[in-house]
């Protein structure tokens, strides 16, 4: 009895090596294969939109960490700062993507803001702080969310990479909560 991963494969016919090392020869599209199927422009705008919100989020955590007093706030300041550090991570990894569709990831000071899905936040008050820490995080799972469901399964590596991103979104809208409760 044939397992149904043997019979799958004997459906489609055997891989064609030579053809997938033949067209790996073709070193114009970089680390992209020729089998890619998403649309590599909209993946790149998207992402480079996912980039400014990460960067916008980035700074708006630092500010909060950075003005916020009192020492019944230094845990809370601490969360600030670890949250500022994993957007940091969430942009390089993005940018890296970006890179690797043979895009240009787009750090333009002069459009991060427009760019963002989320916004910068001046607030003063801890209690304002977290709030609109807690609803940039909600935007941002909701963007990702539409991301992943429009690339679909046309790109895997991308898609993988925004659902562990909105994982860890999640995991920050979930402190955010917490804090304010």
């Amino acid at each position: 009895m044939k397992s149904s991963n043997a019979t799958a494969a004997s459906n489609h016919g055997p891989i064609d090596v030579a053809a997938i090392r033949s067209a790996a020869r073709n070193l114009d599209s970089g680390a992209v294969p020729s089998g890619y199927q998403g649309n590599r422009e909209e993946i790149i705008e998207m992402l480079n939109a996912a980039l400014a919100t990460e960067l916008v989020c980035a700074l708006r955590y630092k500010r909060h960490y950075y003005t916020a007093t009192g020492l019944v706030n230094e845990p809370i300041k601490a969360e600030f700062l670890q949250h500022a550090q994993e957007e940091e991570d969430h942009a390089g990894r993005i940018a890296e993507r970006i890179v690797q569709l043979n895009g240009d990831p787009d750090f333009n000071p002069a459009t991060i803001t427009d760019r963002s899905h989320a916004e910068y936040d001046e607030c003063s008050d801890i209690k304002g702080m977290i709030r609109a820490n807690l609803i940039a995080e909600r935007v941002a799972i909701e963007s990702y969310r539409q991301m992943i469901e429009r690339i679909g399964d046309t790109d895997p590596t991308t898609k993988h990479m925004l659902i562990d991103i909105m994982a860890v979104e999640e995991e920050h809208a979930d402190d955010m909560k917490d804090l304010l409760d």
